[in-house]
């Protein structure tokens, strides 16, 4: 049978099941948990602005995620998972290590992180679930950076790297973009030179 609109009505309906309804419905509100971090920043982050702008009720934000910091923690680690996927599948050129590492430390992961990480300074039960999420980042891009180097950087080279990447990514907060440009262009290639091997 076909309405007005040319379309036959008596064809099934794709129904998705429950797992991909869940599915769904956790990737939109960690999305929306990411946009408010980045946007707003922790405190000003809410429950019910994610629920919001994620386009679910407020009970099925609790029954996936009953606390904010659950949320939160989620949200960032579903981005790491991202962001690692993305950079690995763009298979890298080895020879830019150190400056895969710093790019890994930018927009929206590393605002998010850093929201996080400074909230987690006065706020013990933040701390400590960040935590093993912390630990989970730092075995990830570990791993991810051995990947895409090989044998061209140590393990101790990686991690420095990994120090070095995070600590230029949270000074270029007070740099204007051509400024870290700057900066960046100037440190990298001595950067480079001190772990990468010849």
């Amino acid at each position: 049978m076909t309405t007005d609109t040319g379309l036959d009505d008596s064809a099934p309906t794709e129904r998705r099941t429950q797992a991909e309804r869940t599915a769904g419905t956790r990737a939109k509100l960690l999305d929306a948990a990411i946009d408010c971090l980045v946007e707003l920043g922790f405190a000003k982050t809410s429950t019910q602005e994610i629920a919001r702008r994620a386009g679910v009720s407020r009970g099925a934000q609790l029954h996936h995620f009953p606390t904010k910091e659950s949320l939160l923690i989620a949200a960032v680690e579903h981005l790491v998972d991202r962001r690692l996927s993305e950079i690995l599948e763009a298979e890298p050129d080895p020879e830019r290590g150190p400056e895969i590492l710093a790019d890994a430390f930018s927009g929206p992961l590393f605002y998010a992180a850093l929201e996080l990480w400074v909230a987690a300074r006065t706020d013990p039960a933040l701390h400590e679930a960040m935590i093993p999420l912390e630990r989970r980042v730092a075995e990830a891009i570990q791993g991810g950076a051995q990947i895409v180097m090989g044998s061209r950087m140590s393990p101790e080279s990686i991690e420095l790297s990994v120090e070095l990447a995070r600590g230029l990514a949270v000074s270029a907060l007070f740099r204007t973009p051509e400024a870290d440009a700057l900066l960046r262009g100037r440190l990298l290639p001595v950067w480079s030179e001190k772990v990468m091997d010849s």
